[in-house]
């Protein structure tokens, strides 16, 4: 949180495990608060899988590929409305309020989706669903961030971090749980409420953040929190040193006019902040991972597996690796500090793209062949293009699985019952039809085709996650909780949690439409070069924030002149971290 801070290495990993005997207390905030980010990971795995089965419910849905983008992206186009008044809330109100606010609006969303009884009702519980996400991914690791001792900063709101992945993991499970059960797809989305009901319940059992109470003068209040944050020798350091640096930021304000935009940017320390965190939250969208995530089993069915139950299943082994990479955060944030473990995670995506754009680009250019011979022993259920190709040429025609799928939405591929990369039948798409190919001991595609190189697409994707999960999937977060003055800590942070989920709505609404347009590999493609540019932003862009007080970041950002010379080291942020550390300890 505030004052004094020895150098951060891999003992304040071993701290952070050791408050869990020595003062359960301050886990117990984290925790309570981090519930913001199970239900932001839950809602964004639950929906990967409950389109499977809305498809299903839903023919509209199935036949048109934009509905089933509005119904990922509307929730975070609720989530931009949510992050952009969450500053606002959370500066006004309070941290603890505004994540009860959150929980609220989750609980409402997760029961109307549940009881949709057609795809505009589902749409608005989305909608709903979106407010609350929007505005707990801003307070969430705020209040954690501020309710956190300095040493073990990083690692705490990197805790956030690791339940938004777990929340991802957590929404696998449930969609498998409940792969046989009636309704399927309502039980996925409505048992959401139930953990923003639980954090509703802790939160409101919790204490405001001390910063916020210093701010609005109640004093005593962050007194007696802090008390109970840090052990007793250390506990009056950080009261004088909080007070004295929330006395500045309110003399500074009465001194001022009143907080606008315009003023805001012209302030040095504030531009640069926002340069590096709105930066990073717009490049964490941008690389992929939503897509990933959201289409992970739309994804796996590209790659060449079929049934909806083994895409859950895969997708499942991905959520994991999402959440291991968030423990790995957790240990090394705080070690090897945020810029070197953003520019490792870079690297290792753009070679998981790679290889992603090799495996999709000759999983479509080496799809099974289409058989007429095949297909004629299904009666009446040729796909109406093919037939047409058939009564003209009088021969397949050159067409391949990939031919058939994007021939028309109502087409389908019906492998080969003895290998399934034999010629098939193209046949039009109906459940009729599915469950005749099906009882023949065939497999049944009609979002990807069958491809020996399926392995490798999970190979590509189980390597993206592992590389994302521990540096892009959590840096932006603690840096966003860490790097703005406290007099703008709150529009700030929506304003950076506002660029992150519109760029994830763009990502999102984009991405089906893309593979549809370009296809899979050039889509990929397309995130390689984002990627390489967000290794070059991170360079020249991004300060070192490890180990330092909030205070002394500020400065840092104050004497702090952007490295466009990457190439030659950044030697002048180094000499500013060893004078911040200096001036801090002799506070």
């Amino acid at each position: 949180m505030e004052g004094g801070v020895p150098e951060a290495d891999v003992s304040a990993f071993r701290e952070c495990l050791a408050l869990s005997w020595k003062n359960p207390y301050v886990l117990r905030l984290a925790f309570s608060a981090g519930i913001g980010g199970l239900l932001f990971g839950y809602d964004t795995g639950v929906i990967s899988g409950a389109l499977l089965y809305i498809r299903d419910d839903f023919k509209a849905v199935d036949r048109e590929t934009w509905l089933q983008e509005a119904i990922v992206s509307m929730a975070l186009a609720g989530a931009i409305i949510g992050a952009s008044v969450g500053g606002w809330i959370n500066d006004r109100f309070g941290r603890r309020k505004a994540i009860i606010l959150a929980d609220i609006l989750f609980f409402i969303g997760s029961v109307i989706m549940a009881a949709a009884t057609n795809p505009a009702i589902l749409i608005v519980g989305r909608v709903f669903v979106g407010l609350g996400v929007g505005m707990a991914s801003m307070a969430s690791p705020l209040y954690i961030s501020e309710a956190s001792p300095t040493r073990v900063r990083g690692a705490l709101v990197s805790l956030n971090g690791f339940l938004i992945t777990g929340g991802q993991f957590l929404s696998y499970l449930i969609n498998l749980a409940f792969t046989n059960a009636p309704g399927t797809w309502r039980w996925m989305l409505g048992v959401a409420a139930l953990p923003a009901l639980i954090q509703i319940v802790l939160m409101t059992m919790l204490p405001e953040s001390p910063r916020w109470l210093f701010r609005k003068e109640r004093e005593e209040e962050a007194k007696t929190i802090l008390r109970r944050i840090y052990p007793p020798e250390d506990v009056e350091d950080e009261i004088n040193t909080l007070k004295e640096s929330v006395e500045m930021e309110i003399k500074e304000a009465s001194n001022s006019d009143k907080v606008s935009i315009t003023k805001m940017l012209k302030t040095k320390t504030v531009r640069r902040g926002l340069y590096a965190g709105m930066g990073l939250q717009i490049f964490q969208q941008f690389v992929g991972i939503n897509t990933v995530m959201y289409y992970s089993p739309t994804i796996v069915q590209l790659a060449g597996f079929a049934s909806n139950r083994v895409a859950l299943l895969l997708s499942l082994v991905t959520a994991g690796l999402n959440a291991i990479g968030s423990i790995m955060s957790i240990y090394f944030i705080d070690k090897t500090g945020r810029r070197k473990l953003l520019l490792f995670s870079l690297s290792g995506v753009v070679v998981s793209l790679v290889v992603l754009t090799v495996v999709f680009h000759e999983t479509t250019t080496h799809s099974p062949i289409v058989s007429p011979a095949d297909t004629a022993l299904f009666n009446n259920a040729t796909c109406p293009a093919f037939n047409g190709t058939l009564d003209s040429v009088g021969s397949a025609g050159g067409w391949d699985c990939m031919k058939c799928l994007k021939a028309s939405p109502s087409c389908g591929f019906c492998a080969s019952g003895s290998n399934k990369l034999l010629p098939g039948a193209c046949l039009i798409s109906g459940d009729t039809t599915e469950k005749q190919c099906e009882n023949n001991e065939r497999l049944w595609y009609t979002r990807g085709c069958p491809s020996k190189y399926g392995f490798l697409a999970l190979i590509g994707l189980a390597l993206y996650i592992i590389f994302f999960s521990p540096g892009m999937g959590t840096v932006p977060w603690v840096v966003n909780s860490e790097i703005y003055p406290l007099r703008y800590r709150g529009i700030c942070g929506g304003m950076a949690s506002t660029s992150n989920w519109v760029s994830n709505l763009i990502v999102a609404q984009s991405f089906l439409s893309l593979t549809d347009a370009i296809g899979t590999s050039y889509t990929f493609m397309i995130f390689i070069f984002i990627t390489t540019a967000a290794i070059v932003f991170v360079l020249i862009f991004v300060p070192e924030t490890k180990g330092l007080p909030i205070e002394a970041v500020e400065k840092m950002l104050d004497r702090r002149t952007l490295n466009f010379k990457f190439w030659q080291g950044n030697h002048d942020d180094d000499g500013d971290d060893e004078v911040m550390k200096q001036k801090t300890q002799s506070v």
